[in-house]
């Protein structure tokens, strides 16, 4: 039985687009060494082929409404290789219509085969159209390697590279990640950064924010709908979810999703099946799914705002985002890309930062984080009239811009650093200064010096 079920997974995938039920029966037959997929018109073919996403089509020109002629065969072979440009679509052809079959391999059919139907030519052809689908997804896979995605993420700081790593190690899996941090940090850039990194790469990478969409509209949004499900729904519409197919579903800001839609989510994430709204019948969807808020979910549990049982599906792994004034040396590494990237996109000549530019970036909070950081810089590229764009062009609000050092000397880091550790000796021993220095490892001399360097006093005595 083991042995049975194993062989099975093996076989390939074929998809057969043919309205010819005999044909297609015989096909079926002569190729059972591959897992057979059939579908006889355009929209059954394709929908097939979304769901299932086989290597090699086999597809017959002739296709209703247009049987005798091959309209519809080369709008199915056009609409294929959009969806899939690796796709291998071998075409059949009789010989009165040879014509139509170099057409279809002008319009990118890999092959065509020869009616009536040869089992071994066309196994034979069916071979080697899936060994070159093979090569060519592996090269694209080795091209996206090489250029890593995770150049996506601008960084330097000790927190974004541990991050970066992280990152690395859960794409491969297919596991649920939930990622946390305030209001334009870049949850959505990490969270295509993942997409990117995974097998899934090459599929698609479906975003919705729950928070903007209307509570009555998010589920249809989601699940989809049938036509005449509601007011309105004048025809059947794909929700995001089934979009996201063999992909990545990104659920951005899931804390504002009402509860009653929670418990559907829910649902959804432990049976992997979805039902359009107005509709009957329970679909198959594999999908990755990524979430991000910037909301405090343990404490919405606690308050009954959000579902315990969907905060651990949707949080096997969890990332938080740092804002940008927890990221030293990055926000002025942040300001400089995208001063490069708006030049470009405005064609503008390039410009640079000057030193009270990137002294106030410097000492600026950031409160709207990296989103903030580049909407700042889009403008000053704008409106800044010389080739340095200063800090009155930035328009950070700062009192007195001219006033924020770049960089604090190594003597002002060293004071700071000392006396916090001195503040914090003497808390943790409760004054005592033979126990803060100890703690320290300094002698109680250096330790006074230190507290008098420091201005910090204690009213306890020394212990003798």
């Amino acid at each position: 039985m083991t042995d049975q079920k194993t062989v099975t997974e093996e076989k390939r995938k074929i998809l057969i687009v043919e309205d010819d039920s005999g044909l297609r029966t015989q096909m079926k037959w002569a190729l059972a060494d591959y897992q057979v997929l059939v579908a006889e018109d355009r929209p059954a073919a394709l929908a097939l082929f979304d769901k299932e996403r086989p290597p090699v089509v086999i597809l017959d020109l002739g296709l209703p409404p247009d049987p005798n002629g091959a309209s519809e065969g080369l709008a199915t072979l056009e609409e294929l290789l959009q969806r899939d440009h690796t796709t291998k679509v071998i075409v059949a052809s009789g010989n009165e219509e040879r014509t139509n079959a170099l057409r279809a391999v002008g319009l990118g059919a890999y092959d065509f085969y020869p009616k009536p139907v040869d089992p071994d030519v066309l196994r034979l052809i069916i071979t080697r159209a899936i060994h070159l689908h093979d090569l060519e997804e592996e090269n694209e896979r080795r091209a996206r390697e090489k250029t890593s995605p995770l150049a996506g993420l601008i960084a330097s700081s000790p927190q974004m590279l541990a991050i970066c790593r992280t990152a690395e190690r859960v794409a491969s899996a297919n596991i649920a990640v939930l990622i946390t941090g305030e209001s334009g940090t870049g949850k959505e850039v990490l969270a295509r950064t993942i997409h990117d990194l995974s097998t899934r790469a090459g599929r698609s990478f479906v975003a919705i924010n729950c928070a903007a969409i209307p509570d009555n509209l998010l589920e249809s949004e989601l699940f989809g709908h049938e036509k005449g499900a509601f007011t309105g729904a004048v025809k059947q519409t794909i929700g995001k979810i089934e979009q996201a197919h063999l992909g990545t579903l990104f659920l951005d800001e899931i804390g504002d999703m009402p509860l009653p839609l929670q418990a559907k989510l829910l649902r959804f994430l432990q049976n992997r099946t979805i039902e359009r709204i107005g509709g009957r019948k329970e679909i198959d969807v594999d999908v990755r799914v990524l979430s991000a808020t910037n909301c405090d979910l343990a404490s919405m549990m606690k308050e009954g705002g959000f579902r315990e049982d969907l905060y651990y599906r949707l949080n096997e792994v969890s990332i938080h985002l740092p804002p940008l004034r927890e990221r030293p040396g990055d926000v002025v590494l942040l300001a400089r890309f995208f001063l490069s990237k708006y030049s470009k996109d405005f064609q503008k000549a390039p410009k640079s930062f000057t030193q009270d530019a990137l002294a106030a970036i410097s000492a600026y909070p950031w409160p709207g984080n990296v989103r903030e950081l580049e909407n700042r810089v889009k403008r000053s590229m704008l409106m800044a009239d010389g080739k340095g764009i200063t800090a009155a062009d930035l328009d950070l609000g700062m009192e007195n811009p001219a006033e924020a050092t770049l960089m604090p000397t190594l003597r002002q880091i060293r004071q700071q650093a000392e006396t916090e550790a001195v503040t914090r000796a003497l808390a943790l021993t409760d004054n005592n200064v033979s126990d803060a220095a100890q703690l320290l490892g300094v002698s109680r001399p250096t330790l006074y010096e230190l507290m008098r360097t420091a201005n910090v006093t204690t009213k306890r005595k020394d212990r003798s």
